[in-house]
């Protein structure tokens, strides 16, 4: 095969695969480009004109030094005489530009490791694009999936998605998860990873949104605009707290959201796995809010020392001082997500209990 062919070949194959992966030919030209030029820079360093070319017609891949012609050379990297010149050009004068091929042999192995190199970062990122096309209505939402099977050491799950297999894995699932082949599942959809070396869906039972996209699913009120979910803070598994508004003056949001003998937030709880769900009333009102948020216990007062700093005060009756904290500190850290403030509970005797 003549030396031609041998890069017409080559060049019509890099056109294939970039057709074949979805990626650009003119991007995948382009790195090339600049690959073999640093290349060439690197084996004639004082070359200041290098000239690369790939005709994606013909297939032709010429590297080429460019001299200026000269009768006298002061800079031989980038000048020649004109007698050097005529063995490359019979009718080249002085003033003129030279074009020296060089041996592309070398710089087409650089130009064919540097292509691999961006079809393969070109598939991941198709591959990317492409997840996010087909599953693009799905991201940032709830869905039903079905599980496919349970890796026996990590737990980690695969389910199926829209007829898809995406893998759940066990920091995303529930403390409680105990899944099994065959279980219908909600899951929150994230999106497409952004750093695995595979593309994939990236799902979650742990996520704080999986609370909003549930209610919505369950609250018709809510998915309809009149009651309005304005916060939401989230320890998955064992406690959430939401804080809710109607947007209507004869619309309940609690009750609403909470359903005729519990039967929405209940149903809710039931898909994870019996993590408990306070719904409280959002207020404008900071002090107001945050009394709110540190429910079922009763606050006495809240005091905001200054009003652009979000550090309160907040007094409970002595045997409210529990509850207000509760267990593990878990429902002070939920009100202090759930508000944005930094929260001091104290007794109102201003004695700790026991």
């Amino acid at each position: 095969m003549a030396a031609s062919e041998k890069e017409a070949s080559f060049n019509e194959a890099l056109a294939m695969l970039a057709k074949e992966k979805g990626i650009e030919p003119e991007l995948l030209f382009e790195k090339i480009q600049t690959a073999v030029t640093i290349a060439v820079k690197k084996e004639y360093p004082k070359s200041e004109n290098i000239k690369y070319e790939i005709d994606e017609k013909t297939g032709n891949f010429i590297v080429s030094l460019v001299k200026e012609v000269v009768e006298d050379v002061e800079d031989e990297a980038n000048q020649m005489t004109v007698e050097q010149a005529r063995t490359y050009n019979k009718k080249i004068k002085p003033g003129e530009q030279c074009v020296i091929p060089l041996d592309t042999k070398h710089f087409g192995r650089i130009a064919a490791q540097t292509a691999k190199q961006v079809i393969k970062q070109g598939i991941k990122d198709a591959e990317r694009s492409k997840l996010i096309e087909q599953w693009g209505e799905l991201q940032n939402e709830a869905a039903a999936v079905k599980v496919l099977k349970v890796e026996p050491n990590s737990l980690n799950a695969t389910v199926e998605l829209n007829g898809n297999e995406v893998p759940l894995f066990r920091s995303e699932q529930l403390p409680l998860d105990e899944l099994h082949p065959g279980d219908m599942i909600k899951v929150y959809v994230s999106g497409a990873s952004p750093d695995d070396r595979r593309p994939m869906l990236k799902i979650s039972r742990t996520h704080r949104d999986l609370i909003k996209r549930l209610f919505e699913i369950e609250v018709p009120e809510i998915y309809q605009g009149v009651v309005e979910i304005k916060s939401i803070s989230r320890e998955a598994g064992q406690r959430s707290k939401m804080a809710v508004i109607s947007n209507d003056p004869n619309v309940d949001a609690l009750g609403a959201c909470i359903g005729p003998q519990r039967s929405r937030v209940s149903k809710i709880s039931e898909e994870l796995k019996g993590e408990k769900i306070d719904i409280v009333i959002y207020s404008e009102d900071p002090a107001e809010f945050i009394k709110q948020a540190l429910k079922p216990a009763d606050v006495l007062s809240v005091e905001i020392p200054e009003e652009n700093v979000k550090n309160c005060s907040v007094v409970v009756p002595d045997n409210q001082l529990s509850l207000a904290i509760g267990n593990k500190g878990l429902n002070a850290k939920l009100a202090a997500r759930l508000t944005g403030y930094k929260i001091d509970i104290k007794p109102e005797s201003g004695f700790f209990e026991g």
